[in-house]
């Protein structure tokens, strides 16, 4: 972990965190610059750096954020999923997630990914429930997250040719990672 990380944040740092969330969702990524977010808070920007070393470290603890609350969407679909069914609710809670939240979702997926500044284990907390599902293989999980991210993508951009049927090719997807006797 270095310095700026999301984990050493406090209150006001916290506070900078959830208002550059809110800009996010509202307007996309381009919209996160430290004036920006210093007026949705009322304050000058130099008095972010206070409490954010950065925008690097802002955009981390975000990143961070994103992926604790994909760790509970994840967890949340597998409690609910009749065995053997994992798989399949981790992939409409993927794409839920990613269409529900699309400015975050490509903010956590794209680019390099400076894993030293995010909050400890957050990334392994959100794959966990992916790489259980695939009878515990991180490799055959790489491959699963590969295309759950591909499609997820592919339908946030519009790529996918007018009336292709979505459900299905996202099922078809995700069947071709089931483990042996799942349904």
């Amino acid at each position: 972990m270095t310095a700026g990380s999301a984990s050493e944040l406090g209150p006001r740092g916290r506070e900078i965190v959830a208002s550059a969330r809110a800009l996010l969702d509202a307007e996309g990524a381009g919209a996160l610059s430290m004036r920006r977010i210093a007026d949705t808070l009322g304050i000058r920007a130099p008095s972010l750096y206070k409490h954010v070393p950065g925008k690097a470290a802002l955009e981390a603890a975000v990143i961070s954020d994103g992926f604790a609350e994909m760790a509970g969407v994840f967890a949340d679909a597998v409690a609910t999923a009749p065995p053997g069914g994992e798989l399949h609710a981790l992939g409409r809670a993927y794409r839920a997630f990613a269409q529900d939240h699309t400015h975050l979702y490509r903010l956590m997926t794209s680019g390099a990914l400076d894993r030293e500044r995010l909050a400890p284990g957050v990334e392994q907390r959100a794959g966990a429930p992916l790489v259980a599902a695939v009878g515990g293989d991180p490799d055959r999980a790489r491959a699963a997250w590969a295309f759950a991210h591909g499609m997820a993508i592919l339908e946030a951009d519009g790529r996918f040719p007018p009336g292709a049927d979505l459900d299905a090719a996202w099922r078809c997807g995700i069947a071709a990672f089931r483990r042996p006797g799942d349904p």
